[in-house]
C-alpha cells in the first residue's frame, strides 16, 4: 500500500508515455515534457495509450523510485483537464489514491473491473 503525505505535489502527464522508459527516460519526460524538476520531491505519473499501465517517478531525497502498476482488466480513469496546454494535470494525494484504487474520478464510482476482496 502506498501512502503519500497530503502536502505532496502530484502531477499526471496528459499524453501517453512510452512505458519502456525507466529512470532516465522518465526523468527526461519530467524535465522536458512536463517542465518540472524531477528532484523536487513531487510524484510524477505516466500512463500508456491503452491506459492499463501506470508508472510513477518519485525522488525521496536520496534517489529516484520508479513504481509501476499494470491492470489485468480495465483501464485507469482520470480527470479530463479543461486546459491540456501544459501537458500535465496537478492532483492532490487523495485523487492519486482514488486513481490507483480504481475509482472513476469523473463520477465517483468504482470502475467495472474493480473488486474488493
Amino acid at each position: 500500500m502506498l501512502n503519500f503525505s497530503g502536502s505532496l505535489k502530484v502531477f499526471v502527464a496528459i499524453e501517453a508515455c512510452d512505458m519502456r522508459r525507466s529512470f532516465n527516460g522518465l526523468h527526461d519526460a519530467v524535465s522536458h515534457r512536463l517542465q518540472e524538476d524531477p528532484r523536487s520531491g513531487a510524484v510524477f505519473a505516466f500512463t500508456n495509450k491503452r491506459r492499463n499501465l501506470l508508472k510513477i517517478l518519485y525522488w525521496d531525497g536520496t534517489g529516484l523510485w520508479v513504481l509501476a502498476k499494470r491492470l489485468e482488466r480495465g483501464t485507469y480513469s482520470g480527470p479530463l483537464p479543461a486546459d491540456a496546454g501544459s501537458g500535465k494535470l496537478r492532483l492532490n494525494t487523495t485523487a492519486l489514491a482514488l486513481l490507483l484504487d480504481g475509482i472513476d474520478m469523473r463520477d465517483g464510482c468504482r470502475r467495472p473491473w474493480y473488486q474488493l476482496d
